[in-house]
Formats: C-alpha cells, sequence, structure tokens
C-alpha cells in the first residue's frame, strides 16, 4: 500500500462528519458526541481516528496519528518481509537420461522443495527421442516417487510438443510422508542395531558363564590343594 493511500485510509478530527462516536480506550468505551471527543483529543495533545467507520456508531480512538501511521506502515513492511516468495525451479531431464545425472539432479529439486519452492521437471524429446515417450513418463513418475517425502505432486507427466512435464509442490511442515524406501530402510537399520545387540548380550552372558567355571575349577583345584 502505497504512503498516500494509508494515510487517506482514515478520517481524523474535522473529516469525522457524524453526530456521535463510540470512544474506545484502553478502560473501556463510551458513546458521546464527536464535539466532545474531539476536546478530549485536543486536551491530550492527541488525534481523534476513526478506526471503524461501518459501526453504528463509528468507532474511534485517541492516538498521535503520525505515531499511528508509522506503526501501520512498519506492521505492513514485517508482514511483507515474512511471506514466502515460491520460485518455480526447472529441472531438465533428457530420455535416456543416466542413473548419475539423475541422482545429481533428484539431489538438487531435494534442495528446491526444502527451501519452499515448487519444481518443474520436463524430459525433452530431440528428434526421433520422441519414439522414446513412454520412456520418459517412466523417469519422471519415477522421480516423483523418490522425491515422495517432500513434495506432492500438483499434475502428473503430460505431454506438450517436445517437452513431458511433471509439476511437484512442496509439502508443508509436519505433512511429510516419508517414502517407502525411507521407511524400509529405517527397518533395516532397526533390525541390524537390534540383532547387534542381541549378539552383545549373547557375548557378555558367554563370558560370563566362562568366568564363573573357570572360578569354581579353581576353587576345586585348591580344595584338593588343602587336603
Amino acid at each position: 500500500m502505497k504512503k498516500d493511500e494509508l494515510k487517506n485510509q482514515y478520517r481524523i478530527n474535522e473529516q469525522i462528519r457524524v453526530p456521535e462516536v463510540r470512544l474506545v480506550s484502553d478502560g473501556g468505551a463510551e458513546v458521546m458526541s464527536v464535539r466532545a471527543a474531539l476536546d478530549l483529543a485536543r486536551q491530550e495533545g492527541v488525534d481523534l481516528v476513526e478506526i471503524s467507520p461501518n459501526a453504528k456508531p463509528p468507532v474511534c480512538r485517541l492516538i498521535d496519528y503520525s505515531k499511528f501511521l508509522y506503526q501501520q506502515k512498519k506492521r505492513q513492511k514485517e508482514m511483507k518481509a515474512k511471506q514466502v516468495k515460491i520460485e518455480v525451479k526447472e529441472i531438465r531431464f533428457g530420455p535416456q537420461t543416466d542413473d548419475h545425472d539423475y541422482n545429481f539432479k533428484l539431489k538438487h529439486a531435494i534442495e528446491f522443495l526444502k527451501a519452499g519452492n515448487k519444481v518443474r521437471a520436463y524430459v525433452f524429446f530431440r528428434g526421433r527421442s520422441i519414439l522414446f515417450k513412454e520412456q520418459g513418463e517412466v523417469l519422471l513418475l519415477r522421480f516423483a516417487n523418490d522425491l515422495e517425502e517432500y513434495a506432492k505432486v500438483e499434475s502428473m507427466p503430460s505431454l506438450e510438443g517436445k517437452k513431458m512435464f511433471l509439476y511437484l509442490s512442496p509439502k508443508k511442515a509436519g505433512q511429510a510422508k516419508k517414502s517407502q524406501q525411507a521407511i524400509d530402510k529405517e527397518k533395516a537399520e532397526t533390525k541390524r542395531k537390534e540383532e547387534e545387540k542381541a549378539k552383545q548380550e549373547e557375548k557378555a552372558m558367554q563370558n560370563s558363564v566362562f568366568a564363573n567355571a573357570k572360578i569354581s575349577a579353581e576353587d576345586l583345584a585348591k580344595l584338593k590343594t588343602e587336603e
């Protein structure tokens, strides 16, 4: 909002042309004539500002209008700064992209999505490579599946001229769903740790039994010596 538009958004002092207003403050609210409200404003050295013109009667406050405009402008600036600018990042494939190039572009896509950007992935078919459009579709579906933890599909692969597009948008925080590949990996890691723990416990038990057996043998030998 431009400065002039913000300044003209509220009526103040003599611009308020109604018989009475509801004057609100930290202490409560009171209905009074505009004249009485203006007198109070002059006494306190502030302005009578109409903040809710459609109320009956209109709602006003006694405030320093210049300071009020500054605070409003500052608040709008802060809100604008907090707004996340969403960009659309492109990832380009060929119909016969090798695994190394695929993994490199997958990594970049994850970075884009984590940053809150959308991803437009496409396969470009040059010349007779359009004959491999099914292969391009499989590649894009694999790409969507590998990004399941970070993105949701906005539109499935579709051919537009010599390009087949796939549109992905980032999942909101707290909504990320782990891919089946990640789930299987976690299960395998948990199983490995459990098996390792069981082996360590078994080894500790064997050592304990061996130590006890050794002590018993030593005690027996000692008793024979004493006899």
